[in-house]
């Protein structure tokens, strides 16, 4: 099939770009001019079972204080307790659900991450985040970087870990 369409200028429109192409569409959510400091997220009810403890620990952390309740009572945890990966996993989830929803998505530049107790079969985790600080990047003009300390909690309030990280976010043009 082929449809013929009549332009009033045709060279003119030969050698133009299409208004679409020159500005690429936007993505949905936050960009860089939306965020300030002190700005904060918080969500989140993941529950944490023996099963998961283990099934995660099999396949990517394979010790026995994740893998074995009888041998892990004889460790440092002096318990079965999730990997640090793990509970870092398990916040990602939270962080990409209840944290801020930047345009492109969360992309690490660089991070720091504590686990200051460890992740229990019993906790449910939920997520709170505040903005740090908010830098545009001298170098890279359409984007800038923000870090975000996150701390991840369980139904007591007490922090299983704290996750401080820059994060890569695009600037509006």
């Amino acid at each position: 099939m082929t449809i013929m369409v009549q332009v009033k200028d045709e060279a003119a429109a030969m050698n133009r770009t299409p208004d679409h192409l020159l500005e690429p569409p936007k993505t949905p959510g936050l960009y860089l001019e939306d965020i300030s400091v002190g700005d904060r997220f918080s969500g989140g009810a993941i529950a944490v079972t023996v099963e998961t403890i283990k099934a995660f620990a099999r396949e990517f952390d394979p010790q026995p204080f994740h893998t074995d309740e009888v041998a892990a009572k004889c460790t440092f945890f002096r318990g079965l307790a999730a990997s640090g990966w793990h509970t870092a996993a398990m916040t990602m989830r939270l962080l990409a659900e209840f944290g801020p929803k930047v345009a492109g998505g969360l992309i690490g530049g660089s991070c720091e991450v504590a686990w200051p107790q460890p992740t229990r079969a019993g906790d449910v985790l939920h997520v709170e985040c505040e903005i740090l600080t908010v830098t545009p990047s001298r170098s890279k003009p359409e984007r800038g970087s923000v870090l975000m300390r996150s701390e991840t909690k369980n139904q007591r309030g007490e922090v299983l870990q704290v996750l401080t990280a820059k994060l890569v976010v695009p600037r509006r043009k």
